[in-house]
């Protein structure tokens, strides 16, 4: 038997190593996952199974309006922060003098919550704010702009956005540096000895090569922007409707967590269905279909 320890110990070794955060998961996540699942489709006078609720919540008011907002702020935001992260993670790669600097200032933004960094550019959109200030200062306006006003729906979700962009890219370059860190220079010089541009560099040897930490990066963001709250309702209140808004506002406005549950099973669709998504198409190449 004592021969046999030192083996089992070897194999069970790795399962004990990711036990803890398999418990984490499982308490943290999984778990309330379960619950807003029951009790999206819980019927709470039976107890039985119901699409009550589902019907409730595809008939509110802003319901539409906030699946529209959701997907159109993801769709400006992600792109835009996958690129600037990826520009500064090559900038950083290069490791000109300052590049340490440089990235502790870009990751700044990362100690901001969401809701500080919402009051930060609500300073600066308001109609006397820092920006409007400036401008008619500077004479480019003749009077203040409400940037923050029902009237003109792109400027909301532009401030919006941009909020965004700002606090949420150094999450994107953090993880894009690391990825960067982690390939061998052997590939983009052997590529620089054949006459590859950096372009084609870039295309062809450091993209593919970087699709494990693109795909995880676009991940995260994707998740996380169908659960953006804080920035929207600092800058727009209920201007800007968003899915995650509506499930806050279902179980504390309207006191309804069954319908409140059944807006966050739609988020949660949502998000498994990118992911989904990412996985298939970021696929790093030679894995198995």
């Amino acid at each position: 038997m004592d021969e046999h320890r030192p083996r089992v110990l070897a194999a069970a070794t790795p399962y004990l190593l990711v036990l803890p955060a398999a418990a984490y998961l499982a308490v943290f996540v999984v778990y309330p996952m379960a619950q807003a699942i029951r009790l999206g489709a819980a019927d709470p006078h039976t107890g039985g199974w119901t699409l009550e609720h589902v019907r409730r919540m595809a008939s509110d008011l802003y319901f539409w309006p906030a699946v529209r907002y959701t997907l159109w702020i993801t769709a400006l935001a992600v792109p835009l922060q996958v690129v600037l992260a990826l520009s500064m993670a090559l900038l950083v790669n290069t490791r000109f003098p300052g590049h340490t600097v440089f990235l502790y200032v870009c990751a700044i933004p990362l100690a901001v919550s969401d809701l500080a960094a919402g009051l930060i550019w609500l300073s600066l959109f308001t109609e006397r704010g820092y920006l409007n200030a400036a401008l008619v200062q500077w004479g480019v306006l003749r009077s203040p702009f409400n940037f923050l006003s029902h009237e003109h729906p792109a400027w909301l979700v532009g401030a919006i956005v941009t909020t965004e962009v700002w606090r949420a890219t150094a999450i994107v370059m953090v993880v894009l540096v690391a990825g960067l860190q982690l390939l061998p220079r052997d590939y983009a010089e052997t590529a620089a000895v054949f006459g590859a541009s950096w372009w084609q560099t870039l295309r062809h040897v450091l993209l593919p090569l970087l699709r494990p930490s693109l795909q995880t990066a676009l991940i995260i963001r994707t998740v996380l922007a169908f659960q953006l709250f804080a920035t929207v309702v600092t800058l727009s209140g209920r201007l800007v409707p968003v899915l995650a808004g509506e499930t806050y506002f279902w179980y504390t406005l309207y006191r309804n967590p069954h319908v409140a549950s059944a807006y966050a099973t739609l988020v949660l669709l949502l998000s498994a269905l990118f992911v989904w998504g990412y996985l298939r198409t970021l696929r790093p190449e030679g894995e198995g279909t």
